[in-house]
């Protein structure tokens, strides 16, 4: 990548390889410098973007929460008693949203092999044929990772997401999405200027309010109105970089009254100011 990234956020957990170059990543955790021996964790609808110091190449690796859930339940089966506790347990576990982790090149220069390997093998709809194969590799990858990621066993710090704002991973009882996720998620994105309620969203669909909560956050990892903040500041950041509105203008266009309010907001799911994000992006162009 040559231009700025973002930023954006994924339905997934990801796990950026960063194999040559640097960038500035903003993200919940602020501003990080990452080069060659660093790996990036990001959780399910984490906003994060990327400004490239010249260029910056990656391999990156998408994991469906359900599927990290369940390797979280079969690591430590024996504190468990099924996998619905490991939604729980997880949550304790790795409550930080986002992390920069510095294993340094000779740790990530292990990785690059079995990354390649993984590559190819999951290109060209090679996934079934593979899958043992694939399973493998990313247990040689994971290996290495995992024992440099934060665990929090208790929130500490503001940056970790409390209940109102849950992240990786979310629990869907291992079933699919609700009809009722499903059916708000699109009434949130076909207006995000709308004053929406959760008295409004779950009339909507015929839950109760602590009913569409649950069923949401099971869903999406946020509650509706967490998504919809997010939804928001995503297209906020898009108006910032692509035109010459002024930021108060740009928070109307999204929704937001009150400029404190999108300040806020802004800097809890990005890392910086809007101000600031559009520095940055002038100072680019």
């Amino acid at each position: 990548m040559h231009r700025p990234v973002g930023p954006v956020t994924y339905d997934c957990v990801k796990v950026i390889v960063v194999r040559d170059g640097s960038a500035v990543l903003f993200s919940e955790f602020g501003q990080r410098f990452v080069t060659v021996g660093d790996v990036v964790v990001l959780g399910a609808n984490v906003l994060c973007g990327s400004e490239p110091e010249g260029h910056i190449t990656t391999t990156t690796i998408y994991l469906d929460t359900d599927y990290v859930i369940d390797q979280v339940f079969w690591q430590h089966a024996w504190l468990l008693r099924d996998r619905l506790d490991a939604q729980r347990f997880t949550e304790a576990l790795y409550s930080e949203p986002s992390q920069v982790l510095r294993l340094g090149e000779d740790r990530t220069g292990m990785l690059m092999p079995w990354l390649d390997e993984l590559v190819a093998c999951s290109i060209d709809g090679g996934f079934a044929h593979h899958f043992h194969r694939m399973q493998a590799l990313w247990f040689s990858i994971a290996d290495v990772v995992s024992p440099f990621l934060k665990v929090t066993p208790f929130r500490q710090s503001r940056t970790q997401r409390a209940h109102s704002r849950p992240t990786l991973p979310r629990c869907r009882r291992f079933a699919p999405a609700r009809d009722e996720a499903h059916q708000t998620r699109a009434t949130l994105a076909s207006d995000i200027t709308a004053n929406w309620t959760l008295d409004v969203l779950s009339a909507r669909v015929h839950l109760s309010p602590k009913q569409l909560s649950r069923v949401f956050t099971e869903a999406y990892g946020k509650t509706p109105l967490a998504y919809l903040t997010m939804l928001r500041v995503e297209e906020m950041a898009h108006l910032l970089r692509e035109t010459h509105l002024t930021i108060d203008a740009a928070a109307r266009r999204v929704g937001w009254a009150s400029r404190s309010r999108a300040n806020e907001a802004f800097q809890q799911c990005v890392g910086m100011t809007p101000s600031k994000y559009r520095r940055m992006h002038t100072t680019e162009k």
